[in-house]
């Protein structure tokens, strides 16, 4: 079968089990089908672009987010399988051209967000370092073998760019003595800069933890262990140490990868919480190791809401004291009104709810009752157009950021399929 009629199948199928909720079936077709019809595109060397939409580059973190949902139809139609295969093949090109970038253009164009001082080349769209960017390509790439059986995601760029990553996540545990990483931006915006000449704030190496410049919000760390991110390193290493024995049959890079697994899961268990007198223990979501830390949860993912979500091995009272803190107005960025109630982000206004965090609580929530609740503020808050958006207004929809952006979409039919369902192998 073609894509299309694989797609017409699998929505007819779920078309039947949605009686009782039209409205929410037709939000989720015009979601599940965005990111298929306008962000994809097919490259000449057996690759796949795919860009994040009303910004034309891709994003490491986006472009798996926006295809993972189709591993339910990689399943069943080997063309979704190279597709999303073709996009690990390409973040693993991207990743052997630069493993510091953040988000590339599908040819040594030259475009960029900004001119920066971060030693870009013309593949780059942005340079900022996030440790997540290195964490999706080998979630998707694991995610779909897992799921489908899918190996020819793991090819030469493969191999040279895990070598990279752990070489990169080695160095960013010693930031300040071994890392010549540095990022400028002269637009004047605090949060769109590094400190100490491009450096960053001052942290406390040899904890175990790794250093990210920036968060998956693309917002500057006020500390530079970002603890959302160190655990979805926890959960991709995991992964690499599996595919490594299993695929490549590489011990070497396998035993690499466990020995950093457990050193950071050993640091976010050791430095990575705090004390609150009204919830207890907690997981902090920045520190720097010397004892300052930020108390707050972003909507972008990694989040801490989303550490379940993500597979990290959290500790379930710390968890669950983190999640009661985080879903309270306690959160700085946890706002409330008369439309919804959710996570925002320092990246959007104040009071702007982010509809990938209302996807994250409804994917993290074990009541079936919750997750329809969250579906239904979710397809309530589109500002009547029918689609995800980055943040809205906790009092009036119709004001959001980003008119077209698939990551939300893609969230959205996430917690859909989770609602009818359908689970991933992870």
């Amino acid at each position: 079968m073609t894509i299309q009629e694989t797609m017409d199948q699998f929505l007819g199928g779920l078309k039947e089990k949605s009686a009782d909720f039209p409205h929410l079936m037709e939000l989720f077709t015009t979601c599940y089908t965005n990111t298929l019809d306008t962000t994809v595109k097919r490259m000449e060397n057996n690759t796949t672009h795919v860009i994040t939409g009303d910004i034309p580059a891709m994003w490491l973190r986006d472009s798996a987010a926006q295809l993972r949902p189709y591993i339910f139809l990689a399943k069943e139609n080997e063309e979704v399988r190279e597709l999303i295969a073709g996009l690990v093949r390409r973040q693993f090109l991207y990743i052997c051209i630069d493993e510091y970038a953040n988000a590339f253009n599908d040819s040594p164009s030259g475009a960029c967000w900004e001119k920066d001082d971060s030693n870009q080349n013309p593949w780059v769209w942005e340079r900022k370092f996030e440790v997540d960017s290195l964490c999706y390509p080998i979630q998707l790439a694991y995610l779909l073998w897992k799921n489908t059986g899918c190996t020819t995601q793991f090819n030469e760029d493969f191999q040279k760019g895990i070598q990279k990553i752990l070489t990169v996540f080695r160095t960013e545990q010693y930031h300040e003595e071994k890392s010549a990483y540095r990022f400028c931006r002269n637009n004047g915006y605090y949060r769109d800069t590094l400190s100490r000449e491009g450096r960053g704030a001052l942290v406390k190496s040899g904890t175990g933890l790794i250093w990210s410049g920036f968060r998956p919000s693309d917002d500057a760390c006020t500390y530079g262990y970002l603890i959302p991110s160190n655990m979805f390193a926890v959960t991709v290493l995991g992964y690499l140490e599996e595919i490594e024995k299993e695929i490549y049959q590489n011990q070497e890079i396998a035993e690499a990868a466990k020995a950093l697994k457990e050193e950071v899961h050993a640091a976010i268990e050791t430095i990575g919480k705090t004390f609150t007198e009204e919830f207890g223990m907690v997981y902090a979501y920045e520190t720097d190791g010397f004892g300052m830390y930020d108390l707050m949860d972003d909507a972008n993912v990694p989040s801490l809401l989303a550490m379940d979500y993500l597979g990290y091995p959290a500790d379930r009272e710390i968890a669950a004291n983190t999640r009661r803190f985080l879903l309270s107005e306690a959160n700085p960025f946890y706002f409330k009104g008369t439309k919804a109630a959710g996570i925002g982000s320092p990246h959007t206004p104040s009071n702007y709810i982010w509809h990938i965090a209302m996807a994250i609580q409804g994917l993290t929530e074990e009541d079936s009752a919750e997750k329809r609740r969250i579906l239904e503020s979710m397809a309530a808050t589109t500002g009547g157009k029918g689609v995800m958006h980055e943040g809205f207004c906790c009092e009036d929809d119709t004001k959001y950021t980003r008119e077209w952006f698939s990551w939300a979409n893609a969230m959205y039919a996430e917690l859909f399929l989770d609602y009818m369902g359908y689970k991933l192998e992870k």
